[in-house]
Formats: structure tokens, sequence, C-alpha cells
């Protein structure tokens, strides 16, 4: 049985290639900086059991969003998130790695002290590694407490992180 109507769109391109997005009706559902459109679409219809339809007008105000945030033009982004799809403890710690301001980092444990649980550094470290929405929930601010680097799960890896951080610190 599918579930919700999922429509996906691609922006141009950006300096780190397409980046593909899927929205339903509560907002934002997945990012991808892949440019590989049939794992992402595999990916949804896996996770979600989701009916795919590609909708570049509907996805429209996410993709320039991404767009405007990755050639400098954004600070923040404006989108509403669809966070049905998270566990609650996810959703907890992705609420707070947003709350982290553009040009800033938290360490892994300072998101578990602010979210009430300071001894899951790691479980705080897997939910931002399994994070859905890589760069409009900005995971990529969230360093180790040697103010190392550690873990990416977006595409790119760590390079990508570095690359999002020094785009940030520009400004």
């Amino acid at each position: 049985m599918k579930s919700k109507t999922t429509y996906i769109g691609k922006t141009n391109p950006t300096p780190l290639g397409l980046v593909w997005v899927a929205v339903v009706g509560e907002g934002l559902l997945a990012v991808s900086m892949s440019d590989d459109k049939d794992a992402f679409i595999e990916d949804l219809e896996n996770r979600h059991h989701a009916e795919i339809i590609f909708d570049e007008q509907r996805a429209k105000a996410y993709t320039r969003q991404i767009e405007e945030y990755l050639a400098g033009e954004r600070e923040s982004f404006d989108l509403p998130i669809d966070w049905s799809v998270m566990t609650p403890f996810q959703k907890k710690v992705l609420i707070a790695t947003c709350e982290i301001r553009r040009g800033e980092t938290r360490t892994y444990k300072e998101i578990a002290v602010r979210i009430g649980t300071p001894h899951a550094s790691r479980a705080v470290g897997r939910a931002e590694a399994t994070n859905p929405i890589p760069i409009v929930i900005p995971c990529h601010r969230v360093i180790g407490s040697d103010g190392k680097l550690h873990g990416y799960g977006g595409h790119g890896g760590l390079e990508t992180k570095a690359w999002l951080l020094e785009l940030e610190a520009r400004e």
C-alpha cells in the first residue's frame, strides 16, 4: 500500500551538484545531494512506500531556497518540514540542530545536553547521521567534542560538511 503522494524536483546545478527534494502536503520530506534520481526515488519508495510524482512546480519553493543558500544568497530557510517520518528522539535532536545559528557549531554532547539526555552523544550522532533533510536541517553544524568534523551522512561526506561550514563562514 502506498502512503502519501510525494512530489520530487531538483535544483539547477549547484556547487554541490544537483540537489533533489521530496515534498508532501506537510512539507519537506527528504533532500538528496546525489545526482542519481533513480536511487533517490528507490529510497523514497522503500522508506515511505510513497507514490512518487516528478513535479518541478510543486518543489520549486524548496529547490529555489536551496539554490539561494548554496550560492551564498540566503542565510536561513523558511520551509515547512514533515517531521512525522522521524522518531521522537530524532525529531528532538534535529529541532535542536535547527536552532544552531548560521556560522556557529555545537558538539554532539551539547545537543545531547540541550535536549535533556546528557549521556546520549552517540545517539545524537546517529540521529544526525540519518538526517533525511541535510542542508535545510543543518547537521553539518554539529561537530565532535574535539572540535573536529566527525561524520556526515550527506553525499560527499566530510568534504561536503567542510564546504558547507566554509560557505557559512564567508559572510
